[in-house]
Protein backbone atom coordinates (compact mmCIF):
# COMPACT_ATOMS: atom_id res chain seq x y z
CA UNK A 1 0.00 0.00 0.00
CA UNK A 2 1.18 3.60 -1.28
CA UNK A 3 1.73 5.85 1.87
CA UNK A 4 2.16 9.47 1.94
CA UNK A 5 5.98 10.91 3.13
CA UNK A 6 4.32 12.09 6.50
CA UNK A 7 2.97 9.01 7.14
CA UNK A 8 6.43 7.23 5.88
CA UNK A 9 8.16 9.94 8.02
CA UNK A 10 6.23 9.74 11.67
CA UNK A 11 6.32 5.67 11.32
CA UNK A 12 10.15 6.00 11.05
CA UNK A 13 10.74 7.62 13.65
CA UNK A 14 8.11 5.83 15.50
CA UNK A 15 10.30 3.07 14.69
CA UNK A 16 13.85 4.95 15.66
CA UNK A 17 12.07 5.20 19.49
CA UNK A 18 14.39 3.77 21.16
CA UNK A 19 17.43 5.61 19.98
CA UNK A 20 15.48 8.83 20.26
CA UNK A 21 18.00 9.95 23.17
CA UNK A 22 21.03 9.14 20.59
CA UNK A 23 19.39 11.32 17.56
CA UNK A 24 18.57 14.36 19.51
CA UNK A 25 22.12 14.57 20.49
CA UNK A 26 23.09 14.30 16.78
CA UNK A 27 20.43 17.06 16.63
CA UNK A 28 21.96 19.17 19.53
CA UNK A 29 25.44 18.65 18.30
CA UNK A 30 24.61 19.82 14.47
CA UNK A 31 23.05 22.93 16.67
CA UNK A 32 25.78 23.21 17.88
CA UNK A 33 27.59 23.66 14.22
CA UNK A 34 25.64 26.95 13.57
CA UNK A 35 27.79 29.15 16.08
CA UNK A 36 30.85 27.26 15.31
CA UNK A 37 30.21 28.20 11.73
CA UNK A 38 29.23 32.01 12.31
CA UNK A 39 32.55 32.26 14.36
CA UNK A 40 34.66 31.16 11.67
CA UNK A 41 34.76 34.54 9.61
CA UNK A 42 35.10 36.67 13.16
CA UNK A 43 38.89 36.32 12.99
CA UNK A 44 39.19 38.06 9.66
CA UNK A 45 36.70 40.62 9.78
CA UNK A 46 39.18 41.67 12.93
CA UNK A 47 42.53 41.57 11.27
CA UNK A 48 40.73 43.92 8.34
CA UNK A 49 39.17 46.33 10.73
CA UNK A 50 40.74 46.59 13.66
CA UNK A 51 44.43 45.63 12.39
CA UNK A 52 44.19 46.71 8.93
CA UNK A 53 42.05 49.42 9.93
CA UNK A 54 41.27 51.75 12.94
CA UNK A 55 37.91 50.23 14.51
CA UNK A 56 38.26 49.28 18.34
CA UNK A 57 37.85 45.85 19.08
CA UNK A 58 34.86 44.19 20.26
CA UNK A 59 34.19 43.60 23.86
CA UNK A 60 33.94 40.14 24.79
CA UNK A 61 38.36 40.32 23.31
CA UNK A 62 38.87 43.34 25.45
CA UNK A 63 37.09 41.51 28.60
CA UNK A 64 40.30 39.77 28.77
CA UNK A 65 42.83 42.48 28.61
CA UNK A 66 43.65 45.21 31.13
CA UNK A 67 41.29 48.12 30.82
CA UNK A 68 44.07 50.69 29.09
CA UNK A 69 45.76 47.88 27.41
CA UNK A 70 47.18 49.26 24.20
CA UNK A 71 46.80 47.03 21.09
CA UNK A 72 48.91 47.04 18.45
CA UNK A 73 49.04 45.60 14.84
CA UNK A 74 50.67 42.86 16.22
CA UNK A 75 48.81 42.12 19.15
CA UNK A 76 45.86 41.87 16.86
CA UNK A 77 47.32 39.85 14.70
CA UNK A 78 48.31 37.23 17.00
CA UNK A 79 44.47 37.59 18.96
CA UNK A 80 43.30 36.99 15.03
CA UNK A 81 45.35 33.53 14.66
CA UNK A 82 44.49 32.64 18.45
CA UNK A 83 40.83 32.76 17.33
CA UNK A 84 41.72 30.76 14.15
CA UNK A 85 43.18 28.22 16.31
CA UNK A 86 40.62 28.17 18.84
CA UNK A 87 37.71 27.83 16.50
CA UNK A 88 39.43 25.13 14.65
CA UNK A 89 40.09 23.03 17.82
CA UNK A 90 36.50 23.34 19.04
CA UNK A 91 35.59 22.89 15.17
CA UNK A 92 37.15 19.38 15.06
CA UNK A 93 36.59 18.44 18.79
CA UNK A 94 32.65 18.94 17.65
CA UNK A 95 33.38 16.48 14.46
CA UNK A 96 35.24 13.61 16.41
CA UNK A 97 32.18 13.70 18.85
CA UNK A 98 29.26 13.83 15.85
CA UNK A 99 31.32 11.80 13.92
CA UNK A 100 31.16 8.76 16.54
CA UNK A 101 27.18 9.79 17.83
CA UNK A 102 26.57 9.23 13.94
CA UNK A 103 28.33 6.23 13.25
CA UNK A 104 26.96 4.30 16.81
CA UNK A 105 23.46 5.59 16.38
CA UNK A 106 23.25 4.78 12.24
CA UNK A 107 24.35 0.85 12.94
CA UNK A 108 21.83 0.22 15.69
CA UNK A 109 19.14 1.99 13.78
CA UNK A 110 19.82 -0.54 10.53
CA UNK A 111 20.71 -3.36 12.29
CA UNK A 112 17.21 -3.45 14.45
CA UNK A 113 15.52 -2.64 10.87
CA UNK A 114 17.25 -5.50 9.24
CA UNK A 115 16.54 -7.22 12.44
CA UNK A 116 12.53 -6.94 12.22
CA UNK A 117 12.90 -7.50 8.59
CA UNK A 118 14.55 -10.11 8.44
CA UNK A 119 12.63 -12.15 11.59
CA UNK A 120 9.23 -10.95 9.31
CA UNK A 121 10.51 -12.86 6.23
CA UNK A 122 11.40 -15.90 8.29
CA UNK A 123 7.57 -15.99 9.23
CA UNK A 124 5.70 -15.21 5.77
CA UNK A 125 4.88 -18.00 4.61
CA UNK A 126 6.46 -20.56 1.67
CA UNK A 127 3.25 -19.74 -0.72
CA UNK A 128 4.58 -16.06 -0.37
CA UNK A 129 7.97 -16.92 -1.30
CA UNK A 130 7.08 -19.56 -3.95
CA UNK A 131 4.88 -16.97 -5.45
CA UNK A 132 7.84 -14.04 -4.83
CA UNK A 133 11.33 -15.49 -4.66
CA UNK A 134 13.96 -14.81 -2.45
CA UNK A 135 16.02 -12.56 -3.93
CA UNK A 136 14.05 -9.52 -3.46
CA UNK A 137 13.58 -9.74 -0.05
CA UNK A 138 17.67 -10.41 0.33
CA UNK A 139 17.89 -6.95 -1.72
CA UNK A 140 15.47 -5.15 0.83
CA UNK A 141 16.95 -6.78 4.03
CA UNK A 142 20.74 -6.15 2.64
CA UNK A 143 19.85 -2.67 0.71
CA UNK A 144 16.96 -0.86 1.67
CA UNK A 145 16.94 -0.89 5.32
CA UNK A 146 20.07 1.32 5.39
CA UNK A 147 17.77 4.13 4.02
CA UNK A 148 16.67 4.72 7.98
CA UNK A 149 20.27 5.37 8.39
CA UNK A 150 20.41 7.68 5.64
CA UNK A 151 17.35 9.38 6.21
CA UNK A 152 17.60 10.27 9.78
CA UNK A 153 21.24 10.43 10.14
CA UNK A 154 22.10 11.41 6.24
CA UNK A 155 19.59 13.60 5.20
CA UNK A 156 16.95 14.73 8.31
CA UNK A 157 19.59 15.76 10.62
CA UNK A 158 21.61 18.23 8.05
CA UNK A 159 18.72 19.34 6.72
CA UNK A 160 17.53 20.64 10.40
CA UNK A 161 21.00 21.55 10.90
CA UNK A 162 20.96 23.35 8.06
CA UNK A 163 17.78 25.15 8.68
CA UNK A 164 18.92 26.78 11.64
CA UNK A 165 21.99 27.82 10.18
CA UNK A 166 20.57 29.66 7.56
CA UNK A 167 18.19 31.58 10.18
CA UNK A 168 20.97 32.58 11.96
CA UNK A 169 23.08 33.84 8.88
CA UNK A 170 19.65 35.65 7.60
CA UNK A 171 19.16 37.25 10.76
CA UNK A 172 23.36 38.56 11.62
CA UNK A 173 22.43 39.44 7.44
CA UNK A 174 19.66 41.59 8.48
CA UNK A 175 21.78 43.23 11.44
CA UNK A 176 24.36 44.31 8.79
CA UNK A 177 22.24 45.48 5.92
CA UNK A 178 19.04 44.66 5.00
CA UNK A 179 19.22 45.15 1.05
CA UNK A 180 21.66 41.87 1.41
CA UNK A 181 19.68 40.33 3.28
CA UNK A 182 16.50 40.81 1.06
CA UNK A 183 18.70 39.81 -1.92
CA UNK A 184 19.41 36.29 0.31
CA UNK A 185 16.08 35.74 0.34
CA UNK A 186 14.58 36.58 -3.14
CA UNK A 187 16.69 33.11 -3.97
CA UNK A 188 14.58 31.16 -1.69
CA UNK A 189 11.18 30.92 -3.60
CA UNK A 190 12.16 29.65 -7.02
CA UNK A 191 14.30 26.65 -4.72
CA UNK A 192 11.31 26.05 -3.19
CA UNK A 193 9.36 25.54 -6.55
CA UNK A 194 12.30 23.36 -8.40
CA UNK A 195 13.03 21.47 -5.26
CA UNK A 196 8.80 20.16 -5.29
CA UNK A 197 9.09 19.60 -8.99
CA UNK A 198 12.12 17.34 -9.13
CA UNK A 199 11.50 15.36 -5.32
CA UNK A 200 8.00 14.69 -7.03
CA UNK A 201 9.67 12.75 -10.51
CA UNK A 202 12.82 11.63 -8.72
CA UNK A 203 10.57 9.34 -6.07
CA UNK A 204 8.65 7.93 -9.38
CA UNK A 205 12.21 7.02 -10.64
CA UNK A 206 13.98 5.67 -7.51
CA UNK A 207 10.99 3.34 -7.06
CA UNK A 208 11.73 1.83 -10.47
CA UNK A 209 15.58 2.02 -9.88
CA UNK A 210 15.13 -0.03 -6.88
CA UNK A 211 13.49 -2.80 -8.79
CA UNK A 212 15.34 -3.02 -11.58
CA UNK A 213 18.55 -3.39 -8.84
CA UNK A 214 16.20 -6.24 -7.39
CA UNK A 215 15.99 -8.07 -10.64
CA UNK A 216 19.68 -7.72 -11.25
CA UNK A 217 20.35 -9.27 -8.00
CA UNK A 218 18.16 -12.35 -8.25
CA UNK A 219 19.85 -13.63 -11.30
CA UNK A 220 23.19 -12.97 -9.22
CA UNK A 221 21.47 -15.50 -6.65
CA UNK A 222 19.84 -18.09 -9.18
CA UNK A 223 23.17 -18.86 -10.96
CA UNK A 224 25.24 -19.16 -7.38
CA UNK A 225 22.77 -21.15 -6.07
CA UNK A 226 23.20 -23.34 -9.20
CA UNK A 227 26.49 -22.66 -9.96
CA UNK A 228 26.83 -26.79 -10.88
CA UNK A 229 24.07 -26.94 -13.35
CA UNK A 230 25.50 -23.58 -15.14
CA UNK A 231 28.92 -25.32 -15.81
CA UNK A 232 27.48 -28.40 -16.56
CA UNK A 233 25.79 -26.84 -19.45
CA UNK A 234 28.34 -24.07 -19.91
CA UNK A 235 26.22 -21.60 -19.35
CA UNK A 236 28.19 -18.77 -17.84
CA UNK A 237 28.38 -16.73 -21.13
CA UNK A 238 24.57 -16.74 -21.04
CA UNK A 239 24.03 -16.11 -17.55
CA UNK A 240 26.42 -13.43 -17.86
CA UNK A 241 24.94 -11.73 -20.16
CA UNK A 242 21.45 -12.12 -19.01
CA UNK A 243 22.88 -10.96 -15.85
CA UNK A 244 24.39 -7.82 -17.82
CA UNK A 245 20.55 -6.99 -19.79
CA UNK A 246 19.32 -6.84 -15.93
CA UNK A 247 21.79 -4.45 -15.00
CA UNK A 248 22.19 -2.75 -18.31
CA UNK A 249 18.08 -1.54 -17.60
CA UNK A 250 19.22 -0.55 -13.97
CA UNK A 251 22.04 1.16 -14.74
CA UNK A 252 19.67 3.17 -17.56
CA UNK A 253 17.35 3.83 -14.40
CA UNK A 254 19.86 5.52 -12.02
CA UNK A 255 21.40 8.03 -15.08
CA UNK A 256 17.87 8.72 -15.74
CA UNK A 257 17.63 9.87 -11.95
CA UNK A 258 21.06 11.17 -12.41
CA UNK A 259 20.08 13.61 -15.06
CA UNK A 260 17.20 14.93 -13.26
CA UNK A 261 18.97 16.03 -10.25
CA UNK A 262 21.99 17.14 -12.70
CA UNK A 263 19.39 19.06 -14.35
CA UNK A 264 18.01 20.26 -10.51
CA UNK A 265 21.38 21.10 -9.82
CA UNK A 266 22.33 22.72 -12.84
CA UNK A 267 19.12 25.49 -12.18
CA UNK A 268 19.87 25.94 -8.66
CA UNK A 269 23.70 26.67 -8.99
CA UNK A 270 22.71 29.32 -12.04
CA UNK A 271 20.06 31.03 -9.42
CA UNK A 272 22.90 31.21 -6.30
CA UNK A 273 25.32 32.79 -9.45
CA UNK A 274 22.77 35.26 -10.03
CA UNK A 275 22.60 36.01 -6.24
CA UNK A 276 26.44 36.54 -6.47
CA UNK A 277 26.54 38.88 -8.94
CA UNK A 278 24.06 41.19 -6.88
CA UNK A 279 26.25 40.62 -4.09
CA UNK A 280 29.01 41.95 -5.76
CA UNK A 281 27.18 44.82 -7.76
CA UNK A 282 25.78 46.47 -4.96
CA UNK A 283 28.36 45.61 -2.41
CA UNK A 284 31.25 47.23 -4.26
CA UNK A 285 28.79 50.44 -4.75
CA UNK A 286 28.07 50.53 -0.74
CA UNK A 287 32.00 50.20 -0.17
CA UNK A 288 32.70 52.65 -2.71
CA UNK A 289 29.57 55.15 -1.33
CA UNK A 290 31.09 54.19 2.52
CA UNK A 291 27.79 52.87 3.67
CA UNK A 292 29.55 49.64 4.42
CA UNK A 293 33.32 49.09 5.16
CA UNK A 294 35.55 46.66 3.47
CA UNK A 295 35.81 44.10 6.30
CA UNK A 296 31.93 44.36 6.56
CA UNK A 297 32.13 43.35 2.78
CA UNK A 298 34.44 40.51 3.70
CA UNK A 299 32.61 39.39 6.06
CA UNK A 300 29.04 39.68 4.28
CA UNK A 301 30.90 37.79 1.47
CA UNK A 302 31.99 34.93 3.55
CA UNK A 303 27.85 35.19 5.12
CA UNK A 304 26.71 34.72 1.62
CA UNK A 305 28.93 31.07 1.10
CA UNK A 306 27.59 29.62 4.74
CA UNK A 307 23.88 31.02 3.26
CA UNK A 308 24.42 29.14 0.58
CA UNK A 309 25.85 26.32 1.44
CA UNK A 310 22.87 25.72 3.51
CA UNK A 311 20.51 26.04 1.34
CA UNK A 312 22.65 23.32 -0.88
CA UNK A 313 22.64 21.22 1.48
CA UNK A 314 18.99 21.42 1.92
CA UNK A 315 18.07 21.13 -1.67
CA UNK A 316 20.48 18.08 -2.62
CA UNK A 317 19.06 16.47 1.19
CA UNK A 318 14.92 17.11 -0.39
CA UNK A 319 16.16 15.21 -3.54
CA UNK A 320 18.73 12.45 -1.92
CA UNK A 321 15.31 11.51 0.66
CA UNK A 322 13.38 10.82 -1.93
CA UNK A 323 15.97 7.56 -2.88
CA UNK A 324 15.69 6.94 1.08
CA UNK A 325 12.03 6.68 1.42
CA UNK A 326 11.31 4.69 -1.82
CA UNK A 327 13.59 2.32 0.00
CA UNK A 328 11.85 2.72 3.46
CA UNK A 329 8.30 2.41 1.64
CA UNK A 330 9.66 -1.19 0.41
CA UNK A 331 10.61 -2.22 3.85
CA UNK A 332 7.16 -1.04 5.16
CA UNK A 333 5.42 -3.22 2.19
CA UNK A 334 7.05 -6.22 2.92
CA UNK A 335 6.86 -5.89 6.87
CA UNK A 336 2.99 -5.27 6.36
CA UNK A 337 2.65 -8.26 4.09
CA UNK A 338 -0.13 -10.57 5.94
CA UNK A 339 1.10 -14.06 6.92
CA UNK A 340 -1.15 -16.83 5.71
CA UNK A 341 -0.11 -19.31 8.19
CA UNK A 342 -1.52 -17.00 11.15
CA UNK A 343 -1.63 -17.78 14.78
CA UNK A 344 -5.17 -17.70 16.56
CA UNK A 345 -5.92 -14.88 19.09
CA UNK A 346 -5.43 -17.80 22.27
CA UNK A 347 -4.09 -20.44 21.22
CA UNK A 348 -3.53 -23.93 22.48
CA UNK A 349 0.19 -24.62 23.76
CA UNK A 350 1.29 -28.40 23.02
CA UNK A 351 4.07 -29.80 24.44
CA UNK A 352 4.15 -33.35 22.85
CA UNK A 353 1.57 -34.59 21.02
CA UNK A 354 0.23 -38.13 20.59
CA UNK A 355 0.52 -38.12 16.95
CA UNK A 356 -3.24 -39.11 15.61
CA UNK A 357 -3.66 -37.39 13.27
CA UNK A 358 -6.97 -36.73 10.56
CA UNK A 359 -7.35 -34.69 7.05
CA UNK A 360 -10.94 -34.09 6.72
CA UNK A 361 -12.06 -33.25 3.47
CA UNK A 362 -8.99 -31.28 2.85
CA UNK A 363 -8.73 -29.56 -0.57
CA UNK A 364 -5.87 -27.08 -1.37
CA UNK A 365 -5.18 -24.46 -4.08
CA UNK A 366 -1.74 -22.66 -5.08
CA UNK A 367 -3.67 -20.10 -7.19
CA UNK A 368 -7.45 -19.89 -7.89
CA UNK A 369 -7.32 -21.49 -11.43
CA UNK A 370 -5.43 -24.86 -10.35
CA UNK A 371 -6.01 -27.02 -7.60
CA UNK A 372 -3.45 -29.57 -5.84
CA UNK A 373 -4.90 -31.25 -3.56
CA UNK A 374 -8.84 -32.49 -3.81
CA UNK A 375 -11.09 -33.91 -0.62
CA UNK A 376 -8.90 -35.53 1.10
CA UNK A 377 -9.64 -37.88 4.43
CA UNK A 378 -7.93 -40.31 6.03
CA UNK A 379 -6.84 -40.59 9.46
CA UNK A 380 -4.17 -42.39 11.59
CA UNK A 381 -3.39 -43.39 15.20
CA UNK A 382 -0.15 -42.83 16.71
CA UNK A 383 3.12 -44.88 16.01
CA UNK A 384 1.72 -45.70 12.40
CA UNK A 385 3.80 -45.47 9.49
CA UNK A 386 2.26 -43.87 6.56
CA UNK A 387 3.64 -44.06 3.15
CA UNK A 388 2.80 -42.12 0.48
CA UNK A 389 3.10 -43.08 -3.09
CA UNK A 390 2.51 -41.23 -6.38
CA UNK A 391 3.08 -39.73 -9.98
CA UNK A 392 5.37 -36.79 -9.87
CA UNK A 393 3.36 -34.00 -9.10
CA UNK A 394 0.33 -36.28 -7.39
CA UNK A 395 0.44 -33.24 -4.56
CA UNK A 396 2.68 -35.91 -2.58
CA UNK A 397 4.48 -32.56 -0.63
CA UNK A 398 1.60 -30.84 -0.90
CA UNK A 399 0.36 -33.48 1.87
CA UNK A 400 3.17 -33.01 3.76
CA UNK A 401 3.68 -29.20 3.64
CA UNK A 402 -0.25 -29.15 5.15
CA UNK A 403 0.77 -31.65 7.82
CA UNK A 404 3.07 -29.17 8.56
CA UNK A 405 1.28 -26.09 8.36
CA UNK A 406 3.93 -24.68 6.07
CA UNK A 407 0.32 -23.92 4.37
CA UNK A 408 -3.29 -23.79 5.55
CA UNK A 409 -5.73 -26.11 3.40
CA UNK A 410 -8.13 -23.70 1.33
CA UNK A 411 -10.84 -25.67 2.55
CA UNK A 412 -11.64 -28.47 5.22
CA UNK A 413 -9.45 -29.23 8.36
CA UNK A 414 -6.54 -31.39 9.70
CA UNK A 415 -6.34 -32.39 13.39
CA UNK A 416 -3.96 -33.65 15.36
CA UNK A 417 -5.19 -35.13 18.77
CA UNK A 418 -8.64 -34.24 17.95
CA UNK A 419 -7.67 -30.22 17.51
CA UNK A 420 -7.44 -28.17 14.50
CA UNK A 421 -4.23 -27.58 13.89
CA UNK A 422 -4.94 -24.11 13.21
CA UNK A 423 -5.55 -23.41 16.58
CA UNK A 424 -2.34 -24.75 18.34
CA UNK A 425 0.58 -21.99 18.62
CA UNK A 426 2.81 -22.09 15.89
CA UNK A 427 6.05 -22.56 17.16
CA UNK A 428 4.67 -25.29 19.93
CA UNK A 429 2.69 -27.13 16.88
CA UNK A 430 6.01 -27.01 14.73
CA UNK A 431 8.26 -28.68 17.52
CA UNK A 432 5.98 -31.74 17.06
CA UNK A 433 8.09 -32.80 13.74
CA UNK A 434 11.58 -34.27 13.15
CA UNK A 435 12.45 -33.49 9.05
CA UNK A 436 15.02 -35.25 6.97
CA UNK A 437 14.67 -34.32 3.35
CA UNK A 438 15.56 -35.94 -0.16
CA UNK A 439 18.11 -32.54 -0.11
CA UNK A 440 19.41 -32.18 3.51
CA UNK A 441 20.12 -28.67 4.61
CA UNK A 442 23.08 -27.85 6.24
CA UNK A 443 24.41 -24.33 7.10
CA UNK A 444 27.87 -22.91 6.94
CA UNK A 445 28.90 -24.20 10.42
CA UNK A 446 30.01 -26.93 12.29
CA UNK A 447 29.04 -30.59 12.20
CA UNK A 448 28.36 -30.17 15.99
CA UNK A 449 26.17 -27.15 15.24
CA UNK A 450 24.31 -28.76 12.68
CA UNK A 451 23.21 -31.81 14.55
CA UNK A 452 22.14 -29.59 17.21
CA UNK A 453 19.72 -27.24 15.58
CA UNK A 454 17.04 -29.66 16.58
CA UNK A 455 18.00 -28.95 20.31
CA UNK A 456 19.63 -26.10 20.51
CA UNK A 457 20.81 -26.56 23.91
CA UNK A 458 22.15 -30.01 23.79
CA UNK A 459 25.08 -31.49 25.14
CA UNK A 460 28.15 -32.78 23.36
CA UNK A 461 27.25 -36.08 25.35
CA UNK A 462 23.69 -35.82 23.39
CA UNK A 463 24.99 -34.69 19.99
CA UNK A 464 27.44 -37.62 20.14
CA UNK A 465 24.43 -40.26 21.13
CA UNK A 466 22.51 -38.93 18.52
CA UNK A 467 25.15 -39.16 15.71
CA UNK A 468 25.98 -42.90 17.06
CA UNK A 469 22.10 -43.45 16.30
CA UNK A 470 22.36 -41.93 13.07
CA UNK A 471 25.39 -44.27 11.74
CA UNK A 472 27.54 -40.75 11.66
CA UNK A 473 29.74 -41.13 14.57
CA UNK A 474 32.53 -43.19 12.87
CA UNK A 475 32.84 -40.45 9.92
CA UNK A 476 32.54 -37.83 12.35
CA UNK A 477 35.61 -38.67 14.25
CA UNK A 478 37.67 -39.51 10.72
CA UNK A 479 37.34 -35.77 9.86
CA UNK A 480 39.93 -33.38 10.39
CA UNK A 481 38.46 -31.29 13.47
CA UNK A 482 35.83 -34.04 14.38
CA UNK A 483 32.50 -32.66 15.52
CA UNK A 484 34.26 -29.05 15.13
CA UNK A 485 34.63 -29.77 11.08
CA UNK A 486 32.92 -26.98 9.43
CA UNK A 487 30.48 -28.50 6.99
CA UNK A 488 31.02 -25.40 4.31
CA UNK A 489 28.20 -23.49 2.79
CA UNK A 490 25.40 -26.08 2.12
CA UNK A 491 27.05 -28.57 3.93
CA UNK A 492 29.45 -29.37 0.58
CA UNK A 493 32.64 -30.32 1.88
CA UNK A 494 30.56 -33.42 2.87
CA UNK A 495 29.48 -36.27 0.85
CA UNK A 496 25.97 -36.16 -0.08
CA UNK A 497 25.26 -39.78 2.30
CA UNK A 498 27.16 -37.81 5.28
CA UNK A 499 25.14 -35.24 5.03
CA UNK A 500 21.99 -37.27 4.77
CA UNK A 501 23.02 -39.08 8.16
CA UNK A 502 24.09 -35.54 9.94
CA UNK A 503 20.61 -34.70 8.94
CA UNK A 504 19.20 -37.65 10.61
CA UNK A 505 21.31 -37.54 14.02
CA UNK A 506 19.35 -33.70 13.83
CA UNK A 507 15.85 -35.59 13.92
CA UNK A 508 17.49 -38.21 16.47
CA UNK A 509 18.62 -35.22 19.14
CA UNK A 510 14.76 -33.37 18.49
CA UNK A 511 13.31 -36.61 19.44
CA UNK A 512 9.71 -35.31 17.46
CA UNK A 513 6.77 -37.12 18.11
CA UNK A 514 6.19 -37.14 14.21
CA UNK A 515 8.78 -37.52 11.36
CA UNK A 516 8.76 -36.56 8.03
CA UNK A 517 11.11 -38.18 5.69
CA UNK A 518 10.75 -36.77 2.08
CA UNK A 519 12.40 -39.22 -0.29
CA UNK A 520 15.88 -39.66 1.97
CA UNK A 521 17.38 -41.97 0.02
CA UNK A 522 16.62 -40.98 -3.94
CA UNK A 523 20.05 -39.73 -4.60
CA UNK A 524 22.21 -42.56 -2.75
CA UNK A 525 24.20 -45.50 -3.74
CA UNK A 526 23.08 -48.99 -2.83
CA UNK A 527 25.85 -49.15 0.28
CA UNK A 528 24.75 -45.71 1.59
CA UNK A 529 20.99 -46.09 1.02
CA UNK A 530 21.32 -49.45 3.70
CA UNK A 531 23.73 -47.08 6.55
CA UNK A 532 20.66 -44.57 6.04
CA UNK A 533 17.69 -46.89 6.08
CA UNK A 534 19.16 -48.73 9.07
CA UNK A 535 19.50 -45.56 11.08
CA UNK A 536 15.93 -44.62 9.83
CA UNK A 537 14.29 -47.57 10.81
CA UNK A 538 16.12 -46.82 14.58
CA UNK A 539 14.55 -43.25 13.91
CA UNK A 540 10.83 -44.18 13.65
CA UNK A 541 10.48 -46.40 16.50
CA UNK A 542 7.43 -45.38 18.26
CA UNK A 543 6.34 -42.13 16.08
CA UNK A 544 4.09 -41.76 14.13
CA UNK A 545 6.22 -41.45 10.48
CA UNK A 546 4.89 -40.01 6.91
CA UNK A 547 7.27 -41.56 4.22
CA UNK A 548 7.51 -40.07 0.89
CA UNK A 549 9.40 -42.03 -1.48
CA UNK A 550 9.48 -43.28 -5.55
CA UNK A 551 11.90 -46.61 -4.40
CA UNK A 552 8.34 -48.63 -3.45
CA UNK A 553 10.58 -51.24 -2.10
CA UNK A 554 11.38 -48.71 0.78
CA UNK A 555 7.50 -48.64 1.97
CA UNK A 556 7.87 -52.19 2.90
CA UNK A 557 7.87 -51.26 6.52
CA UNK A 558 4.81 -48.91 6.66
CA UNK A 559 1.48 -49.74 7.91
CA UNK A 560 -0.68 -47.97 5.61
CA UNK A 561 -0.23 -46.72 2.25
CA UNK A 562 -1.69 -43.20 1.05
CA UNK A 563 -1.45 -43.62 -3.06
CA UNK A 564 -2.03 -40.27 -4.36
CA UNK A 565 -2.94 -39.03 -8.28
CA UNK A 566 -3.60 -35.59 -9.35
CA UNK A 567 -4.45 -34.03 -6.16
CA UNK A 568 -6.94 -37.02 -5.14
CA UNK A 569 -6.90 -40.07 -2.76
CA UNK A 570 -7.03 -42.94 -5.14
CA UNK A 571 -6.41 -45.47 -2.59
CA UNK A 572 -5.35 -46.17 1.40
CA UNK A 573 -3.41 -49.56 1.48
CA UNK A 574 -3.55 -51.39 4.57
CA UNK A 575 -0.10 -53.38 4.32
CA UNK A 576 -1.15 -56.43 6.13
CA UNK A 577 0.81 -58.99 4.46
CA UNK A 578 3.91 -58.76 2.11
CA UNK A 579 1.55 -59.75 -1.30
CA UNK A 580 -0.87 -57.03 -1.07
CA UNK A 581 1.86 -54.13 -1.14
CA UNK A 582 3.43 -56.26 -4.17
CA UNK A 583 0.50 -56.41 -6.45
CA UNK A 584 0.05 -52.72 -5.81
CA UNK A 585 3.93 -52.12 -6.78
CA UNK A 586 3.24 -54.18 -9.87
CA UNK A 587 -0.22 -52.20 -10.66
CA UNK A 588 1.34 -48.73 -9.94
CA UNK A 589 4.67 -49.66 -12.24
CA UNK A 590 2.47 -50.82 -14.98
CA UNK A 591 0.11 -47.76 -14.45
CA UNK A 592 2.98 -45.01 -14.66
CA UNK A 593 4.79 -46.78 -17.75
CA UNK A 594 1.67 -46.98 -19.83
CA UNK A 595 1.21 -43.22 -18.85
Amino acid sequence: MKESTFSLLKRTFVQARPYWAYIAGIFICNFLASPIALLKPLALKILIDNGFGSRPLPGFITYFFPVNYEFSFTSIVWISVALVLLIALIDNIYTVIIWILNTYTGEKLVRNFKYLLFNQVQRLSLAFHDRNGTADSVYRIQYDTSAIRTLIIGNLSPILTSCITLVGMIVIMFTINSRFALITCSIIPPMIFLTRISTKKLKKDWKKVKEYESNAMSVVQEVLTSLRVVKAFGQEEGESNRFMAKADIAMKGQLKVAWIGALFYFCIGMIYAAGTALFIYFGASYVRSGEMTLGELTMVIAYLGQIYGPLDKISRNLNEVQSSLTSIERVYTLLDEQREVKETANPVHLARTKGVIEFQNVGFYYNKEVSTLNNISFKVQSGDRIGVMGSTGAGKSTLINLITRFYDPTYGQILVDGINIKNYKLSDYRQQFGIVLQEPVLFSTTIAENIAYGLPNASTEEIIAAAKMANAHDFITKCSDGYNTLVGERGMNLSGGERQRISIARAFIKNAPILILDEPTSSLDVKTEAQIMEAMERLMQGRTTFLITHRLDTLNSCSIILHLEKGSLEEIIINNNSDTLAKKKTSFLSGNIIR
